[in-house]
């Protein structure tokens, strides 16, 4: 009977010590993977640089990181690095940490040497030709006209995006005209005029495809034709809210049965090469197929490069019986829409004193 009691106390004993020697390892496990599987750096940090001097030790490397605030503990860093078997093949050089990267992470980046290298950055708005565009890429010291006129005149261009119309095609005057999209771009510094243009080009494809695409089809238009098309709303429109239905304005003298001329003003500035508040009889008169109060359709191409928002409208246009708009020149940004031309000078005489 004592014996029993006595194997009893001696089995618990036992299952309690396997017990708790299981629930350490598996807490000592968790511990362990959430370092080094987790981000290092508090979540709310920022971006931090750090140069690792050549000939630099693991542990050299593990307490310039453990000062810089990037790991917890440089012991632990030592002690994965080893575990993986990357002793020795930490790499010297400029790094850029994110606070979203583990141990893993910071230790991959270091075998692989994948180096920071401050990159430049620029904008471009909606809207912005590619002589703007060539501007602000001379400003920024990114390229030199020559550099640029010659890029953007290569044929290379139409082989490599499926979706530019052919250099030599009747609707390829201006070529890239609408398709460098309008966006904030960082480049690596060194960058040439060719990276840049196909940044921007590869931007184009990214918004367009395949949603807008598969809408195209679905209206029987072209990529250009939604290009140009919309080209025309980001020049025209100044609010967002007003984009489709100047969209539904310009679709419903497209395609009406009897088809009317746009009559953009923004196409006649384009023709002239100039903006002009207001257009004269004889700017109207331009003889330019941009000129939509001479030539029937869409111009031959874009006339500028548009938005997203540009883009989406020119697909998606209000459903509106209106046939006219006109600025209201009070400051707004805003439009009247009308059905009639009896309506639509009624309005044009309001603007005319709108702008007095």
């Amino acid at each position: 009977m004592l014996m029993g009691s006595v194997k009893r106390r001696i089995l618990i004993t036992v299952v309690s010590i396997f017990l708790l020697i299981s629930f350490f390892s598996y807490w000592a496990y968790n511990r362990l993977y959430h370092y080094f599987y987790s981000p290092s750096l508090p979540v709310i940090g920022k971006q931090v640089s750090v140069d690792i001097p050549l000939g630099s030790s693991t542990t050299a490397v593990g307490e310039i990181l453990e000062k810089e605030n990037i790991i917890p503990n440089s012991f632990l860093f030592r002690v994965f690095v080893h575990v993986k078997g990357l002793d020795g093949q930490l790499k010297a050089g400029r790094y850029s940490f994110s606070p979203f990267m583990s141990l893993n992470d910071i230790v991959h980046l270091l075998t692989k040497g994948v180096l920071y290298s401050p990159g430049l950055r620029f904008t471009m708005p909606e809207g912005v030709t590619i002589d703007v565009i060539q501007a602000i890429l001379e400003e920024k010291g990114l390229v030199t006209a020559e550099q640029f006129k010659e890029t953007v005149r290569d044929e290379k261009w139409a082989k490599e995006f499926a979706f530019l119309p052919s250099p030599d095609s009747q609707e390829s005057i201006s070529y890239l005209e609408g398709y460098l999209f309008p966006d904030t771009y960082e480049v690596a510094e060194g960058a040439s005029c060719e990276d840049i243009v196909r940044l921007m080009l590869k931007q184009f494809e990214k918004v367009y495809f395949p949603d807008f695409d598969a809408r195209a089809k679905e209206l029987q238009l072209s990529v250009h034709q939604v290009v140009t098309l919309a080209s025309i709303i980001e020049r025209e429109g100044k609010v967002d809210e007003e984009r489709p239905i100047i969209s539904s304005v310009f679709h419903n003298r497209l395609f009406r049965e009897q088809p009317m001329l746009l009559q953009s003003c923004a196409t006649v500035q384009y023709a002239l090469g100039e903006t002009k508040p207001v257009l004269t009889e004889q700017d109207l008169a331009v003889d330019s197929p941009y000129n939509t109060y001479l030539y029937a359709g869409l111009p031959p191409g874009p006339i500028g490069a548009p938005g997203r928002a540009s883009l989406e409208a020119a697909l998606f246009p209000a459903n509106t019986d209106y046939l006219y708009f006109v600025s209201k020149e009070d400051g707004s940004g805003s439009h009247y829409f009308s059905t009639t031309l009896e309506e639509h000078n009624r309005y044009k005489d309001l603007v005319r004193k709108n702008r007095q």
